[in-house]
């Protein structure tokens, strides 16, 4: 496979800003010659002198319209760059962690396309990456529910050990807020990590004082914000996390009907 074509889908924001400096430099060794087509990281036929322009234009256009699409390939890249932070976070790589991210990119994408992207992931960890510059860009270029994913992704590297570190908690805290992730919403993602009897109450964003009716309210909006259609233009690949997320939130309200009996 043409190491520049290993992501499926066409870079977009992700191309520039501080995310770019980080995969241009791990990709230095592993890129493709000058006769792969020039390509930056997908051979899509276009030259990166090509993509900066087409970049520069996407990003003046931007800034007078909306927010720009969340792709597969910014998703994926953005998702490696926060993996490498977290896994550093207790100042060592546990195997188990990195198994995780291995097998979690397998699943996702196949053995290929893994592989690909486990050596783009082993060249980013060599850096010493800029946490903050890197969540605002994200911040502001995707979408909040793609955003909800990453942290998703980044509890279950922390857990693959078996449990999550004092350390880990606190740098997935603070990359939780640089991206503009509500507490709360922090605090319903991280239950789903943990063992504890009022899990439940925090995945649906609810205190055990909350009435039989607004534990339904509750349900309902969670289930809205989970739900995998709403990272459907990533692709695939990223929605079988998002219904993992989305089955939580089913698995919370059933415990507490039953426990509640309505």
């Amino acid at each position: 496979m043409s190491f520049a074509k290993w992501i499926g889908g066409a870079l977009g924001w992700s191309f520039g800003g501080p995310i770019g400096a980080i995969i241009g430099l791990a990709i230095g060794s592993l890129i493709d010659s000058s006769t792969q087509g020039g390509g930056f990281l997908l051979g899509d036929g276009n030259t990166q002198q090509n993509r900066r322009r087409q970049t520069t234009s996407r990003s003046r256009t931007q800034t007078r319209t909306r927010r720009p699409q969340t792709h597969s390939g910014d998703f994926e890249v953005s998702l490696l760059i926060l993996a490498s932070v977290v896994i550093k976070a207790d100042g060592k790589q546990e195997q188990s962690e990195l198994d995780f991210v291995r097998n979690q990119f397998v699943s996702m994408y196949g053995k290929d396309r893994a592989n690909q992207a486990f050596k783009l992931f082993k060249n980013i960890s060599k850096q010493q990456i800029p946490t903050r510059k890197v969540c605002l860009q994200i911040r502001e270029m995707m979408d909040h529910s793609s955003r909800l994913q990453l942290l998703h992704f980044l509890f279950g590297i922390a857990k693959a050990d078996g449990m999550v570190t004092d350390d880990e908690v606190s740098q997935i805290y603070m990359i939780s807020g640089y991206l503009g992730i509500s507490s709360r919403d922090y605090g319903s993602i991280k239950a789903m990590f943990y063992n504890s009897t009022d899990n439940a109450y925090k995945i649906l964003e609810i205190t055990k004082e909350a009435t039989d009716d607004e534990v339904k309210k509750a349900y309902r909006k969670m289930a809205k914000k989970y739900h995998p259609d709403k990272v459907i233009h990533l692709g695939k690949e990223h929605q079988k996390g998002a219904e993992e997320k989305f089955r939580q939130v089913q698995n919370a309200y059933e415990q507490l009907q039953k426990e509640r009996r309505f």
